[in-house]
């Protein structure tokens, strides 16, 4: 990240069929190699199967998921005389979001299964429903969090 100036955010377009902008980002975080069409077909294959398992629009459960696993505090390092301090900061919408989005994929590619829809589809239920290992790696910060609440007062 420059030092110099701010990097601004380009406004992304959103997916083609369900018409989020949160997809369309998860599909763009997906994407290996560049191949976008890939990394659409395989989301797009997780949501059918969504909406066959949960009976509810597949967007609901999707963004149900996403809104669980977004972090409120993550912890950050500080050196302070000579000491690193773990600091617990606040983490801003952008970042919430990019995180949210990171934990869910590494999960699913974590997960056991066939495909990758099926893995994504799977992940993305158990965290509409406050379980999974996307919403364990969420709580696991958040403890981290409270743990260093003592080295609040260094946050700058």
């Amino acid at each position: 990240m420059s030092r110099r100036a701010r990097a601004f955010h380009r406004e992304l377009p959103s997916d083609l069929r369900y018409h989020s902008m949160q997809l369309q980002m998860f599909i763009n975080h997906m994407m290996q190699r560049g191949k976008k069409s890939v990394a659409t077909r395989i989301i797009y294959d997780a949501m059918d199967m969504i909406e066959d398992r949960a009976k509810r629009p597949p967007i609901e459960v999707f963004e149900q998921a996403l809104r669980n696993t977004m972090p409120t505090v993550e912890v950050k390092p500080r050196r302070v005389g000579g000491a690193n301090y773990q600091v617990p900061v606040e983490v801003g919408s952008e970042r919430r979001v990019t995180l949210a989005i990171r934990w869910l994929l590494q999960a699913a590619r974590g997960r056991a299964g066939k495909s990758m829809s099926e893995k994504l589809a799977g992940e993305f239920l158990d965290a509409a429903q406050n379980q999974g290992a996307a919403i364990k790696k969420k709580e696991e910060t958040h403890k981290m969090a409270e743990a260093n609440r003592a080295y609040a007062h260094f946050r700058w």
